[in-house]
């Protein structure tokens, strides 16, 4: 497990912008259980991808899309792994990666980005992947 100290600035860029943390499984199992609506959660990371594309390109599709989710949550690799646990076996067929996002309608799957779209992109394209995802999936 990464230091709490290390990953709290990591974990504020989505935090300070509306995410809900999600630290068990428990969490994201009631969460999703029953819930209408969409919800969207990063599997957030210490690694360099996160850093210089993954979250500022989540911050850049909130601020231009008109769509967003009803609910914004995260959950962190290598510090809340029941939690991404539960996510990763919630967004199969898709392997494990991190980071990565999952979009959920109505507690089901619809929408997955491994860290294999967002190596090489930087925040800009994933932003605006982000915006047309939440354009049809959240209206």
């Amino acid at each position: 497990m990464y230091p709490e100290d290390l990953i709290a600035p990591m974990r504020s860029e989505l935090t300070n912008v509306g995410f809900e943390e999600f630290r068990t499984a428990e969490d994201v199992e009631n969460h999703l259980k029953e819930h209408k609506g969409t919800t969207f959660i990063v599997i957030n990371s210490v690694c360099g991808c996160a850093a210089g594309a993954a979250r500022p390109g989540v911050r850049y599709a909130l601020e231009q899309s008109d769509a967003k989710p009803t609910t914004l949550a995260t959950v962190f690799a290598g510090n809340d792994r029941d939690a991404v646990a539960k996510v990763r076996e919630m967004h199969m067929p898709y392997p494990p990666s991190s980071p990565s996002m999952a979009l959920f309608k109505d507690g089901e799957l619809v929408h997955f980005i491994e860290r294999h779209h967002i190596e090489g992109r930087n925040a800009k394209m994933i932003g605006d992947h982000l915006v047309e995802v939440f354009e049809h999936f959240c209206k």
